[in-house]
């Protein structure tokens, strides 16, 4: 039974549903699976200040910070973030930056790695924030397990060979078409990692 961590930041809540279901899909092949949130970088006052911002905070307060504790125990990692002008948020990224010291002594390298992202529009910089996320992975030495098009359900989501990703505009519900793949791509990570490791 490989383990998997599930690492993300979300302000509102898409992200963080994502990652629910990526980890449930992990789940569902057979892994161990940890669900961690990055710390929250913005001050308390502007979070307060932004009922959506605030009611999320509250709702996932008992989700585990992530450390670098949770990447060494992990046979295979997925790490979801809302674009932030075509980048990951600087919540996870500063998450990513503590990650040194592992990654010097090859404690990242030889897992298989996926990414996941939302973004206010369709071309908000979905793309490009998950190929950033990749970048990381490419450094860390870890195998790249994306979604791809290796299942029918995918284009029913939209049909993103890099990783699940969520338009949010206009207050769009997230459609069951994308959680599905969501799950999918948690079980495929955990598949992929579980061949690495037997």
């Amino acid at each position: 039974m490989p383990n998997i961590t599930v690492v993300y930041y979300s302000s509102t809540g898409n992200v963080h549903r994502l990652a629910t279901e990526i980890a449930a899909g992990a789940t569902d092949a057979g892994a161990e699976v940890r669900l961690r949130r990055a710390a929250e970088l913005a001050p308390d006052e502007v979070v307060q200040s932004q009922d959506a911002w605030r009611a999320h905070a509250e709702a996932t307060k008992d989700v585990p910070v992530a450390t670098p504790d949770d990447l060494a125990w992990a046979d295979g990692y997925a790490l979801g973030s809302p674009t932030r002008f075509g980048n990951p948020a600087a919540q996870l990224k500063q998450f990513i930056d503590t990650l040194g010291p592992l990654w010097q002594t090859g404690g990242l390298a030889n897992k298989v790695a996926t990414s996941f992202t939302s973004a206010m529009n369709a071309h908000g910089g979905q793309e490009s924030t998950l190929l950033a996320l990749n970048n990381v992975f490419y450094h860390w030495g870890a195998l790249i397990v994306p979604p791809g098009y290796t299942d029918p359900l995918l284009y029913a989501s939209g049909g993103n060979p890099y990783g699940t990703n969520f338009v949010a505009g206009q207050g769009n519900p997230m459609s069951d078409e994308t959680l599905a793949a969501a799950r999918y791509q948690g079980r495929r990570l955990a598949e992929f990692a579980a061949k690495l490791t037997t």
